[in-house]
């Protein structure tokens, strides 16, 4: 009788607690839990582990799905949590029908006003852009510019084959004058050698004797003060002036001398006629 009483009572607590759970429906953990009591220590414990981290997904994408975006705002007393939310407007747009803009709004571009905007919803829509076909022929003026563009840049074969044969014209006259040039200057070209090699001389016989004259003087200013001068002294250039002005004179006093005997020659008699 005394191993009875505690018998009957771990059925009643067994049947209660069924009856209890009955209404309830199982769910991961209480699941997972039931399968735990069949494992092993270290089997129950990567299982619990293991249903934990999958509650806990679980609920992380329920809240992510159901919460709006947070945002994070920094105020003097920390962090505050903001909820952006963004409700835009549906767009006013007649997709279906053609878009036809009306001229008369100031609303309406300056571009969609024209002729040529008129062109293109004609071409694109046809007769369901209201635009009259007869508008979008050119106007006098604008046909005339046309047809001056096309003559410039479109011009018949005629016109072209004209061009042709002038420009090449005009390439042979030039092509004819530079080989004429070519040709006279080739043949002044031993002359002009001359000329040059001429020039070479003279400007080293120049220089030969303006270094022979500068010697000379050099030479001339050690005899006369007893040392070697620099030519840029003023001494130096003082005497060089000295120098020329006596040339000059001797120069002028050669002249003279050479004017008075072609004055004391006589004149040559004419010869005498002949009888």
């Amino acid at each position: 009788m005394d191993g009875l009483f505690p018998a009957v009572g771990a059925i009643l607590l067994q049947s209660t607690r069924r009856r209890q759970n009955a209404g309830k429906k199982p769910n991961k953990l209480n699941v997972i839990a039931f399968w735990n009591q069949k494992k092993r220590p270290e089997e129950k414990m990567a299982a619990s582990m293991l249903g934990q981290r999958t509650a806990a997904l679980c609920g992380a994408l329920k809240r992510a799905s159901l919460s709006k975006a947070v945002l994070l705002a920094s105020c003097r007393s920390g962090f505050v949590l903001q909820a952006a939310s963004y409700n835009p407007k549906p767009l006013k747009l007649n997709l279906r029908d053609p878009y036809i803009p009306d001229k008369e709004s100031n609303k309406t571009p300056e571009w969609q006003k024209t002729s040529r905007y008129d062109r293109k919803l004609f071409g694109r829509h046809g007769s369901a852009s209201g635009v009259a076909p007869a508008s979008l022929w050119p106007s006098p003026e604008e046909l005339e510019r046309l047809i001056a563009e096309e003559a410039e840049w479109h011009p018949p074969l005629e016109v072209m084959l004209k061009n042709i044969k002038t420009r090449e014209k005009e390439e042979t006259q030039m092509r004819l004058a530079k080989e004429k040039l070519i040709a006279a200057n080739m043949a002044k070209m031993p002359k002009m050698v001359e000329d040059w090699r001429r020039e070479k001389r003279e400007a080293k016989q120049k220089l030969k004797e303006e270094k022979e004259r500068k010697a000379k003087l050099l030479a001339e200013a050690r005899e006369r003060f007893g040392y070697n001068m620099d030519p840029r002294s003023p001494k130096f250039l003082e005497m060089v002036a000295e120098i020329e002005k006596e040339e000059k004179k001797k120069r002028k006093l050669l002249r003279r001398r050479e004017k008075a005997e072609q004055a004391a020659v006589p004149p040559a008699a004419p010869p005498a006629a002949q009888s």
